[in-house]
């Protein structure tokens, strides 16, 4: 997911996403402790993405603070 695509999004609907790749990143660390190997790609993805969405989130958080357009 690209950043131009989580600005666009609402507050809730990031909070909802979040959670999303919280509970998606635990399930494939399970599954990677139990010997599926294949998942190492994907953990990183969804780290990319949750780290973009935190980024995206925190923008917009300072923009507010500081009255940012």
């Amino acid at each position: 997911m690209k950043a131009e695509e989580l600005r666009q999004l609402g507050a809730d609907e990031m909070r909802a996403r979040e959670q999303g790749m919280r509970e998606q990143l635990f399930r494939l660390r399970f599954q990677l402790s139990a010997g599926q190997a294949e998942s190492v790609k994907k953990i990183r993805q969804v780290r990319k993405d949750l780290a973009r969405l935190l980024t995206v989130r925190r923008e917009q958080e300072l923009r507010v603070e500081h009255g940012g357009s």
